[in-house]
């Protein structure tokens, strides 16, 4: 029993951290004036909306079957193409210490959260579907941040070099 509320936690925590993260992105999103960070935060909520859905689904099947559905092979779209465009784009919109670049620092706190949840539930689990369900998760937010992680070393070097931070 205390191994079903155990499972049963962590499932509702994994779909708070999605539903947070996808509040902060789609507020965002509607405050940037930046066109292209609009797009990257508005496909960051989108993607979390997919995560939430995903996990209910989980969490509907784990309550009436008091298991993990197998884990399908995950067929997310790849946006990275679209994101290094957009954050090309966007290092031109904004500035490296405004809004939206505190917006990317504070995403990337919330996708290193979500990674250490679903990587440490995944040693934890002994079911393996459950396993396989929180390692693919882990994996997503790992995406998630190697974008922003990216666009927030171009931007912050985008900042060093305005304000001649270099020592040559």
């Amino acid at each position: 029993m205390e191994a079903t509320k155990r499972a049963t936690d962590i499932l509702k925590t994994a779909i708070l951290l999605e539903r947070r993260g996808k509040a902060f992105y789609t507020l965002v999103a509607r405050q940037t004036e930046s066109k292209s960070a609009k797009r990257i935060f508005e496909m960051m909520a989108e993607e979390e909306d997919a995560h939430i859905e995903f996990l209910s689904k989980q969490f509907s099947h784990f309550e009436k079957n008091h298991e993990f559905m197998k884990v399908e092979d995950h067929n997310d779209v790849d946006d990275t193409d679209a994101v290094m465009i957009l954050s090309e784009q966007i290092k031109k919109e904004i500035s490296a210490a405004g809004f939206e670049a505190a917006a990317i620092s504070a995403a990337i706190d919330f996708e290193n959260n979500a990674i250490a949840v679903y990587s440490q539930r995944a040693q934890e689990a002994t079911d393996p579907n459950e396993k396989a369900m929180y390692h693919m998760l882990a994996e997503w937010e790992k995406g998630h941040h190697h974008l922003l992680h990216k666009l927030n070393e171009d931007l912050k070097e985008q900042i060093w070099n305005d304000n001649s931070f270099w020592p040559f």
